[in-house]
């Protein structure tokens, strides 16, 4: 057996001599400063051990084949109207999607940038207008050509006009022309306008009167409007108030709109014939030349572009005339981000959220030094972050990238075109989970150290 003596040669808590234990001043300065050390040091620990820390990697996109990416935008074109502005989206799979309408909304603006009224609406739109099967080339011109001297004046002396704005190089143009000037005839003679006076049928040539057409925002040819006496006065920042006619050009339909106009006359005011009693053939023309254009769409993940341009089914365009400057008011990708979760998220990662939206607030004008013909487009490389919590809860996701853009001279209609190039990779910040037992241990290494070192002086 075990004597006594060599069991207490391994006890850990020996007696300390008494003489060893009497208070002393400098003692008391030891212990003090000992109590402080461990302390601060204690608070190092505590304050490193819930202090958010995080590692960054490169992977391949885990997002699945049918995943959908979501582009949100608000974009400003002072010189294009909303009559014909159209959305499209195209990708190298195929897609090809036109005049996108279901999502996306627009808004006349003027120059400034100034809105003008409420919402534009495009309406329905046959997807072939009607023309005469046949063309006669041996028909006389009933229709009143104007020009910029005496347009007002004529426009206020019937109570309708309606103007065909046209160009001759345009295909469009002439084959409206013998049909327009066959109703035109046919008007003249039901209603003359020295007798009767209650319709005119007229036509401006936009490549003599360039002036005028666009004091009333022609941009695509032909445009036929339709001017009421006294609705007409009005211009401010360049507003009109008229209509626009989309029905067929067919001789029966012009000369059918034209005894419909002529029927609202007589009763009431003159205003009751803007209600639209014509199936959508006949809608208020764009107040301004510009238009705002807001909205989403969603495309497949892979390279493709998003295009905003003017487009019509029944129209031609001057693509030496068209502008297609722009103010991009908003770009983003993905889902939103609430600014609350990106406030939190922002205090332990600072530099996530600088690139989703860089291209806010950018303008893009065409000074016409670069003649016309001039397509805007820019450059987008898209890349996916996500921020995952040490639980495997994704925090956020969220899409950044990066723009460059540039102008470039097209043999077709100007656009502006959002080349999208998404990155097969993504980032993913992690939250790195920390361990407590390590911090228990390096707790009991500071009050340890520090009491060891005040008993040795």
């Amino acid at each position: 057996m075990l004597s006594a003596s060599k069991l207490k040669s391994v006890d850990f808590y020996r007696k300390i001599p008494r003489d060893l234990t009497e208070a002393s001043l400098s003692g008391a300065g030891l212990s003090i400063l000992a109590a402080l050390a461990m302390m601060f040091l204690f608070g190092m620990e505590l304050s490193n051990y819930l202090a958010v820390t995080t590692s960054t990697s490169v992977i391949v996109d885990k997002s699945s084949d049918g995943d959908f990416l979501r582009i949100d935008f608000n974009f400003s074109f002072p010189a294009l109207s909303c009559e014909f502005a159209s959305v499209d989206v195209s990708d190298v799979l195929g897609t090809n999607r036109l005049n996108i309408t279901k999502t996306v909304r627009k808004f006349s603006i003027d120059s400034k940038l100034r809105p003008t009224g409420s919402e534009f609406h495009s309406g329905t739109i046959a997807n072939a207008v009607k023309h005469d099967d046949e063309v006669d080339t041996d028909f006389v011109e009933g229709s009143l050509p104007l020009t910029s001297q005496h347009f007002d004046k004529y426009v206020q002396l019937f109570p309708i006009t309606v103007v065909n704005f046209y160009a001759p190089w345009c295909s469009w143009c002439r084959r409206l022309k013998p049909s327009w000037e066959k109703a035109a005839k046919i008007m003249r003679e039901r209603y003359d306008p020295e007798m009767d006076g209650r319709i005119l049928l007229a036509k401006v040539d936009c490549t003599q009167e360039g002036d005028l057409c666009r004091r009333h925002h022609i941009q695509g040819y032909p445009s036929i409007r339709i001017f009421r006496k006294g609705s007409d006065v009005r211009s401010d920042h360049g507003h009109h108030e008229h209509e626009s006619y989309y029905g067929d050009r067919d001789t029966e339909s012009l000369v059918k709109t034209m005894e419909t106009l002529v029927a609202s006359l007589p009763t009431g005011s003159q205003h009751l014939a803007l209600e639209d009693k014509s199936n959508g053939t006949k809608r208020p023309a764009p107040s301004t030349g510009g238009c705002r254009v807001e909205g989403y769409v969603r495309v497949k993940k892979v390279p493709g572009s998003l295009v905003v341009s003017a487009r019509s089914d029944a129209h031609s365009f001057d693509a030496s005339q068209m502008n297609m400057s722009h103010v991009i008011n908003h770009l983003s990708f993905g889902k939103k981000v609430t600014p609350r979760a990106m406030i939190d998220v922002k205090h332990w990662i600072p530099y996530l959220g600088i690139n989703h939206d860089r291209l806010n607030g950018r303008s893009f004008i065409n000074t016409r030094d670069l003649e016309g013909n001039v397509t805007i487009e820019h450059y987008i490389q898209v890349v996916k972050t996500e921020v995952i919590t040490r639980k495997g809860y994704k925090l956020i996701e969220e899409y950044e990238y990066t723009a460059h853009s540039s102008v470039a001279h097209s043999v077709n209609i100007p656009v502006a075109r959002f080349h999208l190039e998404l990155s097969p990779m993504q980032v993913l910040i992690t939250e790195n989970q920390k361990s407590f037992s390590h911090f228990i241990t390096n707790v009991c290494a500071i009050i340890g150290g520090c009491f060891h070192g005040s008993w040795n002086p």
